[in-house]
């Protein structure tokens, strides 16, 4: 009976199998590598354009104005809320009056029109999540948004991904604080402050139910 196959047929298939192999971990590798990449989740990437230039640096480090005077829901609401125009010109009523930057914030004083500001940090629809209950259990803005109070121009500094609030949810102890710091950028824990095991009691916080698929899938 004659060889149905070459004697170099068994190497060849051994490359293709290799060579199958390859590309397919490959392929996995890159796709997850992409869904990591700060070009897919956005972080550190150019600022988002926005109506106006807001700049956090100058009015949270440079004024010392607490992210809740602008941000006036965020412990009591599922949003932190964006400020309405009457809080901006509470100030910009009486400086930078006539500043060409700010003609859009006068402009929508007097048509009544808010400004619509483009969101940085957004989650999907199926995410259930609350900026009151985490304000309110201890957990800092800048555990989420980063070192916003330097950034001349808002970016997105945190990957909000499932496995960034995982990671919190199994061992949210070392991101907790008193609730007088939590809008405090420079705060480190020190000899004084409670633990962040005393600090779970404290909040009543139960670790093992925060990693349910219902606390965050709803």
């Amino acid at each position: 009976m004659a060889q149905l196959f070459t004697p170099a047929a068994d190497t060849w298939l051994r490359l293709f199998v290799v060579g199958a192999l390859a590309l397919v971990i490959g392929g996995v590798t890159a796709v997850v590598g992409f869904a990591r990449s700060d070009y897919y989740t956005g972080v550190n990437i150019h600022p988002v354009s926005q109506p106006v230039p807001f700049s956090h640096r100058h009015h949270v480090s440079g004024l010392g104005i607490d992210c809740r005077y602008c941000h006036t829901e965020v412990a009591d609401s599922a949003r932190a809320g964006l400020p309405p125009t009457h809080t901006c010109m509470s100030c910009h009523s009486q400086v930078w009056t006539g500043a060409p930057l700010l003609a859009p914030v006068r402009h929508s004083l007097a048509d009544d029109k808010s400004l619509r500001w483009n969101r940085v940090a957004r989650l999907p629809d199926y995410v259930y999540f609350r900026h009151d209950i985490h304000i309110n259990k201890g957990v800092g803005c800048v555990e989420c948004h980063g070192r916003i109070d330097t950034m001349a121009l808002t970016y997105k500094a945190k990957a909000l991904t499932m496995q960034f609030c995982i990671d919190c949810h199994r061992d949210p102890a070392p991101r907790l604080r008193p609730l007088t710091r939590i809008t405090d950028m420079n705060w480190h824990r020190d000899a004084a402050t409670p633990s962040g095991h005393e600090m779970l009691k404290q909040y009543g916080i139960r670790t093992d139910s925060l990693t349910h698929c219902t606390v965050c899938h709803r």
